[in-house]
This record gives C-alpha cells, sequence and structure tokens, in this order.
C-alpha cells in the first residue's frame, strides 16, 4: 500500500505503507489512512514526530537491505520522517490542515 500525505502547502509526498504507518503512529495519531489532521493540530504532531526522531536516532521502520559487501543496511528513522517533517514544518507555517490517504 503507498500512503500519499497532501497539504496545501508542500508538495505531495507518498511513501509506503510500511513506513508511512508507523510515522502516523509517532504523530499522535491512530495510524489509520485515511486520515487527517486539523491546521491546529499539526504543530504538535510535528512536535512528537521530532522528538521520536530524536529520542530514538537508531530507529529503523523497515528490513534490513543488503548493499554490494553483503553487509545489512538499515534507513534510520530520521532519514525516514525527513520529508513528513518539512510537509509538517510547511503546514504548521502556512496554518493548514494535513490529510493522508491510499
Amino acid at each position: 500500500m503507498l500512503v500519499h500525505f497532501q497539504t496545501s502547502a508542500y508538495a505531495t509526498i507518498t511513501m509506503f505503507g510500511e513506513v508511512a504507518v508507523p510515522l502516523i503512529k509517532l504523530m499522535g495519531h491512530s495510524g489509520s489512512v485515511p486520515g487527517a489532521l486539523l491546521a491546529a493540530d499539526v504543530p504538535q504532531a510535528l512536535e512528537r514526530l521530532r522528538t521520536a526522531v530524536t529520542d530514538h536516532p537508531g530507529l529503523t521502520l523497515d528490513a534490513p537491505h543488503h548493499g554490494e559487501d553483503d553487509a545489512p543496511r538499515h534507513v534510520s528513522l530520521a532519514h525516514r520522517a525527513l520529508p513528513l517533517i518539512e510537509l509538517l514544518e510547511a503546514a504548521a507555517a502556512a496554518e493548514v490542515n494535513v490529510m493522508w490517504d491510499h
């Protein structure tokens, strides 16, 4: 499943569901898709997501991938969350809603 995050203040972001749903939960939402945040709730969701990234810098949301040297590789929570954090920052600055769906 793909999840599309949309707001009028930023370009649409698309993520795989296995990454998007945990990020939605880290924002303090139920994790349901589709879903939305009202403009008034965006700053708090942004702060929750930033706190999760800061508190768990080594956390990954995916199974390891193997590089050319056959060593397992992970993508950190910080890297996975960055596009969503930028979208939330733009939405908070513009005071607009954020929505996500399939």
